[in-house]
């Protein structure tokens, strides 16, 4: 590589603009991606710093123009040089432009007004002070006696207070200063994103608590930097090993980045971490403005605070060194970006760790298949919690209903009787109720109320998803069938896709118990800054009865007063066109099962299900994750699904269908002979094109090609392939999107 592109102001305004320069021969292969370097700038060659961006051998004009770089400065310790390292890794490994990495790794350095608190000082002394009230009292200039007085007595005065309670004009207090009275002193301060109580004595461990703390920080303290998997059921304290383990990391001068699933978490979450560590915690989520976002950014990076929480952005945070980050709830969804690059957070904070020479700590009571075969591979190093860490609280009593007998007993509504009667005795004694309406996937599927089949592809093993054009069809191989009006299993006509939403359950409820509180939680009451926080801070202080929601509910909240947790439809997520659809259905139940009966009171759990002899059912009900995973993990070797082998999924959309037509065949052709020459030993398969399950969105058209192969190798191969063609074949009526293992489907 000859030259270099390098951006000179790092900021997002200027993130497009690039200068190149040449490669000295005493750099070559020694320069890399992300260096701070000095270069030679304008008609004056003034030596200013830059990054750089790209490595090339393609000069943008005249090679005898182009200027050298002058010096290598790169410092480990430069934020921004990690960050780039990192966008660079990210743009390699899941398809990406390197302007879109970086806009997504950067901190935001859009001009934000800063912040500030200014005070008054009397700049005069005593005596002159009082020859100076004499003239302001003979003047008649009763706004400048009156604040002057008042700094004759306190020496120093608040602005707002004088502006304010005193009623001095600010063009009063300018021509005090300009007369040297008095001073102003202004003092940057920090938009603070926690209000919380003073911090509380750490917990006692428990030993198994105790045995993860000391094995992972002995390791760190030697040296080690490692991947772990903390599997602990519900309740089992993971939150207090974290907490146990950060400590230590700060104690040694590093910093920790928390990061957790969901902005709903973020309140209870958050306000733990503060008990525990006071003002070294931030947290940073989507609903803050940009001058709280720009402000803990700042801390950040002049260390003012060491811990961040937040969902997968705040893994960008700019601290100068990490030492240790953390995923809680890792299998969430969440975490895998759904913009280009589509990165997934888990992967992207092992690369960040190893860019830091920093551990991480993967947690969850239902593992990610994929996390948990790569525990058992030895490439993460596997921890267990399997008991409850307050010994009062036991994991609670799970009751399946089947819905089939339900209909077949005549009851049509959407409790089944059992929870109805379960739902009663709860309000009745003064305990709290969860309701969740497992809706992940609702519209696809179509399955038989009256005997719960699913019409599911013969090929694949997933449900087919259907289409406006009466069309049932698999987004895994291509095969298609006719919709049908009658269940061909059974023959009845309860046949079609689930449409219920929490509206209609709350409506339902308050028509049942109109004396109950009820709190709905979805994303139309969730919509304000702060409607997370009072929603949960209302149902955790009593002032309802019943909570409803969608999967916001069930994730890592502690209610100590809910004993009732209601599952009302559990096969909405099991049935989805989606090869994870059984672990997602598990990880959701045995989630919500564990929101119930986490303090003295015993707690109980019952899931309506049209499939109760399910196994991501069964294992839900006894909580038993390695049951779950021994079938799960059998299924997807049979297919050679993730973790097992790899997929990617490439989406192509244009305006116009024959451009999209003509351009997604002419890739497919492409790539498929490509396959053939370099990857034909690797196993490497293809499907499509074929259309997307939604084929015009906006009047946009969209066709999917998917790639199958055992090693992720072959897929980044064919994904150079691909963005190779999209350079020769530029077109601007034409985008892809790349994405490697994909979590949700097209």
């Amino acid at each position: 590589m000859e030259y270099a592109n390098i951006i000179v102001n790092i900021s997002h305004e200027n993130l497009d603009k690039t200068f190149q320069y040449k490669i000295p021969s005493s750099m070559q292969g020694i320069l890399e991606v992300g260096d701070y370097v000095s270069v030679p700038f304008g008609k004056g060659n003034k030596i200013i710093n830059g990054y750089v961006l790209e490595l090339t051998d393609s000069p943008v004009y005249d090679p005898d123009k182009i200027k050298e770089i002058e010096e290598i400065n790169t410092d480990n310790r430069l934020v921004e040089y990690k960050l780039i390292k990192l966008a660079y890794w990210m743009k390699k490994r899941y398809g990406s432009t390197m302007i879109n990495a970086l806009k997504t790794v950067l901190p935001v350095k859009r001009k934000v007004r800063e912040k500030e608190e200014k005070s008054i000082i009397l700049k005069i002394g005593e005596k002159e002070a009082y020859e100076r009230l004499s003239i302001y009292l003979k003047k008649h200039q009763t706004a400048r006696e009156r604040l002057l007085r008042e700094l004759i007595n306190e020496g120093e005065l608040d602005y707002k207070v004088v502006t304010g309670k005193l009623n001095v004009s600010a063009a009063t207090i300018k021509a005090m200063e300009q007369q040297e009275v008095l001073s102003i002193k202004s003092r940057r301060v920090y938009r603070n994103t926690v209000i919380g109580n003073k911090p509380e004595l750490k917990l006692r461990l428990n030993e198994d608590q105790k045995y993860i703390v000391d094995s992972i920080t002995d390791e760190y303290i030697n040296g080690y930097r490692g991947t772990y998997l903390i599997h602990g059921i519900t309740g089992s304290g993971k939150t207090e090993v974290y907490m146990e383990i950060i400590s230590k990391v700060c104690e040694m001068g590093k910093s920790v980045i928390v990061l957790i699933p969901e902005i709903s978490l973020t309140y209870q979450t958050l306000m733990r971490f503060y008990r525990r560590f006071g003002d070294k915690v931030s947290v940073l989520h989507s609903k803050l403005s940009q001058g709280e976002k720009y402000d803990q950014f700042e801390r950040a990076k002049k260390g003012d605070m060491s811990i961040m929480i937040g969902p997968r952005s705040a893994l960008f945070t700019p601290f100068e060194n990490i030492g240790l980050i953390v995923i809680d709830e890792e299998h969430e969804n969440s975490y895998k970006s759904d913009s280009m690059p589509k990165y997934h957070a888990r992967e992207t904070a092992i690369e960040l760790a190893r860019l830091h020479n920093a551990s991480v700590i993967l947690g969850s009571a239902t593992p990610s298949v994929d996390a948990y075969y790569k525990a058992l591979k030895g490439e993460y190093k596997l921890f267990t919690l399997d008991k409850r860490a307050k010994e009062e609280s036991v994991l609670a009593k799970v009751h399946i209903v089947d819905l089939k007998q339900e209909l077949k007993d005549g009851n049509r509504s959407m409790f089944s009787q059992k929870l109805r009667i379960m739902m009663e005795d709860r309000l009745e004694k003064g305990e709290q109720i969860m309701l969740f309406l497992n809706r992940r996937g609702y519209s696809g599927f179509v399955s038989c109320r009256s005997c719960g089949h699913v019409i599911k592809c013969p090929h694949c093993d997933v449900s087919l998803t259907r289409h406006i054009n009466g069309k049932l069809k698999c987004h895994y191989c291509g095969y298609e069938t006719i919709d049908r009006s009658t269940c061909p299993e059974c023959g009845s006509t309860y046949i079609g896709t689930f449409k219920a939403g929490t509206e209609k359950v709350e409506k339902a409820v308050k028509d049942m118990f109109p004396y109950a509180n009820v709190l709905r939680m979805d994303a139309d009451t969730t919509v304000k800054k702060d409607s997370y926080e009072s929603i949960l801070s209302s149902f955790s202080n009593r002032e309802a009865d019943i909570l409803i929601g969608t999967q916001m509910i069930v994730k890592g909240h502690d209610f100590p007063y809910v004993t009732l947790m209601g599952i009302l439809i559990a096969d909405m997520s099991l049935n989805v066109n989606d090869f994870r659809s059984g672990e997602r259905t598990f990880q959701l139940l045995t989630q919500a099962a564990g929101r119930s009966g986490r303090a003295e009171l015993s707690g109980e759990v019952v899931i309506q299900t049209y499939n109760p002899e399910h196994y991501a059912i069964e294992a839900a009900k006894s909580q038993d994750y390695k049951l779950f995973y021994s079938k799960e993990i059998l299924y997807r070797s049979l297919m050679h699904y993730p973790p097992v082998g790899h997929l990617m999924a490439i989406l192509i959309e244009s305006p116009d269908e024959e451009t999209l037509e003509k351009y997604t065949t002419a890739l497919a052709e492409t790539v498929k002979n490509d396959i053939i020459i370099d990857c034909n030993k690797k196993s490497v398969s293809i499907i499509g094109p074929t259309d997307a399950s939604v084929k015009k969105i906006n009047d946009i058209y969209r066709k999917m090609i998917y790639f199958k192969a055992v090693d992720i190798d072959s897929l980044i191969l064919i994904k150079d392939k691909c963005e190779m063609f999209k350079e020769e074949h530029y077109n601007r009526k034409v985008r892809i999107i790349i994405d490697m293992d994909p979590l949700n489907g097209y």
